[in-house]
């Protein structure tokens, strides 16, 4: 379980703390940036020979809003999953570094794909970036900028990209790496994904950064969420589901513990 900050919580610094983060990760992919003329030009260390990219300056405060196809709401930060007329409302809040996150997808991923595919309810997810301010970096919001990019291409691919990087195997220790900073690693587990494979406009969005935007935005509507204090945060038509912690429920850490609460609290 991993709690949110309060510092995380007043959004002028978490902007500033944000716009810190992407001049940093732009130096850690060699971007060298020079004014020319009132633009910026970032010249960027290529295998076999040097590209040069013309940007308007700014971070990603003044970048445009790009939304993903599959999204909805003004800034299209709702994201749902699943058949529209289901009776239920499942609400996920998750953090892509979050390894309790990421140890609640391995337990109950599958079936809560099953159970969306059926119809017993529909999934709503709720991101945030939190966790680039207490562990320092940019995997958060790079992530979230990837499974963007995923939803664009189908709800399923973001689905299946969303437990590929909670994955054993792909999701990074909390206090190691930040591995979800590194495009090429994002990309590396889109190829365990059938629809995301090769997939070279899914590609370009994740090394341009084309939903980071959108991020900031969905990040900024998981903070609006004041009764979440910790992730993961479950809960089934606006309950939350788990065991009472200081830091709030504990989310379900069986899947017959996830099934039988999931069933106490479904409309039928």
């Amino acid at each position: 379980m991993s709690n949110r900050n309060n510092q995380a919580n007043k959004q002028a610094a978490r902007e500033r703390l944000r716009a810190e983060r992407e001049r940093q990760a732009k130096k850690d992919r060699l971007r060298r940036q020079l004014v020319v003329g009132g633009a910026i030009v970032a010249v960027l260390a290529i295998a076999g020979g040097i590209g040069v990219a013309v940007a308007t300056s700014g971070d990603d405060t003044d970048a445009p809003l790009v939304k993903p196809a599959n999204t909805s709401g003004p800034n299209g930060t709702t994201i749902t999953v699943g058949k529209a007329g289901a009776k239920n409302t499942l609400d996920l809040f998750e953090d892509p570094r979050c390894p309790g996150c990421a140890a609640f997808e391995q337990t109950a991923g599958a079936t809560i794909e099953k159970d969306i595919q059926d119809g017993k309810y529909k999934a709503s997810y709720h991101l945030g970036t939190f966790l680039d301010n207490n562990l320092q970096g940019t995997g958060s919001k790079n992530a979230l900028n990837a499974l963007g990019a995923s939803l664009n291409v189908s709800p399923d691919a973001f689905l299946k990209y969303k437990y590929a990087l909670y994955s054993k195997e792909f999701h990074p220790d909390e206090t190691g790496p930040d591995k979800f900073a590194d495009d090429s690693y994002l990309i590396k587990v889109a190829d365990t994904v059938p629809a995301l494979k090769g997939n070279a406009a899914f590609q370009k969005a994740v090394k341009d950064g084309t939903y980071d935007r959108w991020a900031l935005e969905v990040s900024k509507a998981f903070n609006s969420v004041k009764d979440v204090k910790s992730t993961p945060t479950i809960k089934l038509n606006g309950k939350a589901l788990g065991k009472d912690t200081p830091q709030g429920k504990a989310a379900p850490s069986t899947v017959a513990e996830f099934k039988s609460m999931v069933d106490k609290e479904l409309k039928k």
